[in-house]
């Protein structure tokens, strides 16, 4: 019997793919450990989330609501748009799948951006059809890349706005120029898991040009700001066709009830979110002027996370500074994966936490080679 026949065999281009890599958390033999690598909000949940968590866990044994009724209600209320279409999901990134295993099939290709999030990769490939990586400029997605990349079997273009893990954003003009230009058989996926941290006057998340388009779709998450990344919560706009489309191969229960009822609370409770975008706004200024004050490149950013560049220097790039500051209980993202060798991407965390990366790499800087 030939070895192909002795065991199960994955389809084609399964065994192709790279499998996502957290970030560490983890710092063997140190004390206190600052998990600064994921993007969490260092604020927490809302309380009114974490209360009706709690309420929720008194009804283990009933299936929970296949709709998510309260919790598309609740974002509908908040957003001022029509629960009919509104979907949620584990988390964005069950969505980003479903989307890619509705649309995609093999021959087709789907268009990313070189420093995109790496989930839109490893679905594209899963559902059998080809990424097209398109370079960004300035660490930016560059429209007119994205464009001159569109052929006949273009069926899907993902965009991270903002960035992920450069921080940057598009202005919404740019996108409606780049929408405008695209097939209309081509869905437009606006990744604005970050948006809430957006202070920008050109920012737009994607719901005005959801509302008008047949062929665009927005996710969102309540892993960042809202503080609810351990229930794993997302959710996504559409146009009616689309989430009727991605419903029929959707999970019939793919959102637990404890998720479902502290997502509800959470998105309701919008002082609390505010507070944390005000405390986030606060450092990502600190933490611009002081890296760069010590000598360090950092990317302008509008979300909860700096990218910190080093200097092309023995013994002290990036790999160095990351040992470096684990060593001291601060872990950080390494970014080789997303095409930043010599870069290293820090969440907003507590003040201690920041003010110890600040203190640590003007240490780290400072020291001789």
């Amino acid at each position: 019997m030939s070895e192909e026949k002795s065991k199960p065999v994955p389809r084609p281009g399964i065994l192709d793919i790279a499998a996502y890599v957290p970030g560490k958390e983890h710092a063997p033999g140190v004390a206190r450990v600052y998990k600064l690598s994921s993007n969490e909000t260092p604020l927490g949940a809302s309380p009114k989330a974490i209360e009706a968590f709690r309420e929720a866990v008194g009804n283990l044994e009933r299936y929970p609501d296949g709709q998510a009724i309260e919790l598309r209600e609740s974002i509908a209320a908040v957003h001022g748009l029509n629960p009919a279409n509104i979907m949620c999901g584990n988390g964005s990134d069950e969505l980003l799948g479903l989307l890619c295993h509705v649309y995609l099939g093999t021959g087709d290709e789907a268009i990313i951006t070189e420093h995109g999030f790496l989930v839109y990769k490893i679905q594209i490939m899963g559902a059998g059809a080809t990424p097209v990586v398109v370079k960004e400029k300035d660490e930016t997605v560059d429209v007119d890349a994205i464009l001159a990349a569109v052929t006949p079997k273009t069926k899907m273009v993902f965009i991270a706005n903002p960035g992920n893990p450069t921080g940057t954003y598009v202005p919404v003009c740019e996108i409606r120029r780049l929408h405008a230009s695209l097939p209309k058989n081509v869905v437009l996926v606006l990744d604005a898991a970050y948006a809430e941290y957006v202070r920008r006057n050109d920012y737009e998340a994607g719901i005005e040009i959801v509302s008008s388009n047949p062929n665009v779709v927005m996710t969102r998450t309540f892993s960042k700001v809202y503080g609810l990344a351990a229930l794993r919560v997302g959710w996504m706009y559409a146009p009616a066709d689309i989430i009727d489309a991605v419903n029929r191969v959707r999970g019939p229960f793919n959102m637990n009830s404890a998720a479902i009822s502290a997502g509800a609370a959470a998105i309701r409770d919008q002082a609390f979110v505010q507070e944390a975008v005000a405390f986030n706004q606060m450092w990502i200024e600190k933490m611009t002027v002081a890296l760069e004050a010590v000598g360090l490149k950092v990317t302008p950013s509008v979300t909860n996370f700096v990218l910190i560049h080093f200097p092309d220097v023995d013994g002290k790039r990036a790999p160095e500074a990351d040992a470096f500051l684990t060593s001291r209980g601060y872990i950080l993202r390494a970014v080789k994966g997303y095409g930043f060798a010599n870069a290293l991407r820090m969440s907003i965390g507590p003040d201690e936490a920041n003010r110890g990366v600040i203190e640590a790499l003007s240490e780290f800087v400072g020291r001789k080679s």
